[in-house]
């Protein structure tokens, strides 16, 4: 199942002109606008790695950084309308994309593994 998840996400970033980083980070910004160092933690990447990545999508117009209010040496990192639309279009897709392996399952199976899947990852989060 991650081989072909990984692939659907792959071939779909790059419909996008996106590479599986910049996609796994318009994932993570989708609901929550993190500091530069929390999104360095969530993508497990340096934060001189992020701080270039981050640049780039700001050129694109995929992302903006704002001050945090709470702490001025802080720089949070918030999708642009244009990338919060593109998000959601990138998820439909892939959901269509993913929905013959689930079709195969009943509601109540689909039920479940969201249920078990959520279980798992909200045990995982730091």
């Amino acid at each position: 199942m991650s081989f072909t998840l990984m692939a659907v996400l792959t071939e779909v970033a790059a419909e996008h002109d996106l590479s599986l980083t910049q996609l796994r980070v318009l994932g993570i910004l989708r609901d929550r606008q993190p500091t530069m160092a929390e999104l360095a933690t969530f993508t497990g990447l340096e934060r001189s790695t992020i701080s270039g990545l981050i640049d780039r999508a700001a050129h694109r117009g995929l992302v903006a950084k704002i001050a945090d209010p709470r702490d001025g040496r802080s720089v949070r990192v918030t999708l642009t309308e244009f990338a919060a639309g593109l998000a959601r279009e990138i998820a439909a897709a892939v959901g269509d994309r993913m929905a013959p392996l689930t079709g195969a399952l009943t509601v109540a199976e689909q039920k479940r593994l969201t249920a078990l899947l959520t279980k798992a990852l909200n045990r995982s989060d730091p």
